[in-house]
């Protein structure tokens, strides 16, 4: 079994029993603007849109994209918005947060606030899903956005909660890549050491049933041909459905190398957070916007438990 293509995504958030609430931090930007008109039309979201009304409901006229169903908080000013948008699902009115046209920076300051954010306690981190379309390939990346140089401790979260999203999207035992550039152990390479010593754990049972390798170099994480030619073997070797990456330089290069040059289709979230948070970059289009609010709801399952 494979992880879901986008497609099966946005069918999935079709069967909604009912709209889900939908914060928006940053909502003064078309592509915003037209993916909330999109799930909302299908009864996915019921939009919350922070930033400024006036702006909001020009950027809107020029699109030809309509309002109605919207609520929106006239807020000015980045970390203004992200307060708002946050305090909007601590108080029960949304379940999902998403990132639209702010800064990091400053959604994460509201995001993580001791008294007014939705931290859980957890580390936070960012996975996508990637779909490369020639391939027909789907994989989540992990963490590509928050952790600069994560330490071991962090890193087993990573992995954790990347699987925590692998499961929720169907795979009951997921395939782990621990990545690295080398798939030898070396300790003038020290995330080898990482790899190997996640790998021992995963095995122990630390992560519940998966398949887990580490380390592994992008190409035999990706494609069993690179295995076959380097004679390595293995039930991950070509088949990942996670890489967890040993930091966000590596991470980040990665998914936008990616991004960029291949043909695919991609969506983010934030993990560790107690509700869910789409969450990709402010160059986004509209279709990308909308796969990671189509991924942000997969995790609560619109009428499911609670994210954790």
């Amino acid at each position: 079994m494979s992880l879901p293509r986008f497609g099966q995504l946005h069918r999935r958030s079709d069967a909604l029993r009912s709209p889900v609430g939908v914060a928006v931090a940053g909502g003064a930007d078309r592509t915003v603007l037209e993916a909330l008109r999109v799930a909302t039309d299908r009864g996915w979201s019921e939009p919350i849109v922070v930033g400024p009304e006036a702006e909001i409901r020009r950027l809107a006229e020029e699109a030809g994209v309509g309002l109605d169903g919207f609520r929106i908080l006239d807020v000015e000013g980045g970390e203004a918005q992200a307060v708002a948008a946050v305090a909007e699902v601590r108080q029960g009115r949304a379940r999902v947060l998403a990132k639209g046209m702010i800064a990091t920076p400053a959604l994460m300051q509201a995001v993580l606030d001791p008294e007014s954010g939705i931290r859980s306690g957890r580390v936070v981190a960012q996975v996508v899903l990637m779909e490369v379309v020639p391939h027909d390939r789907r994989f989540l990346m992990a963490d590509t956005g928050i952790n600069l140089k994560p330490k071991l401790a962090t890193k087993r979260e990573i992995v954790r909660q990347a699987v925590e999203v692998a499961r929720a999207l169907g795979l009951a035992r997921p395939r782990v890549a621990i990545m690295a550039a080398s798939e030898s152990v070396s300790a003038a390479m020290p995330e080898t050491l990482d790899a190997a010593e996640l790998q021992n754990q995963g095995e122990a049972g630390e992560f519940g049933r998966l398949a887990i390798r580490g380390p592994l170099s992008f190409d035999l994480a990706y494609s069993a041909g690179a295995g076959g030619r380097k004679r390595i073997e293995g039930e991950v070797v070509g088949l990942a459905d996670v890489m967890v990456f040993p930091d966000l330089l590596s991470a980040n290069l990665t998914v936008k190398a990616i991004m960029y040059t291949a043909d695919c289709h991609f969506g983010g979230i934030l993990q560790g957070t107690t509700a869910p948070v789409a969450f990709m970059s402010r160059a986004d289009d509209a279709a990308t916007r909308l796969n990671s609010l189509a991924l942000a709801l997969a995790m609560i399952g619109g009428d499911g438990p609670d994210h954790r």
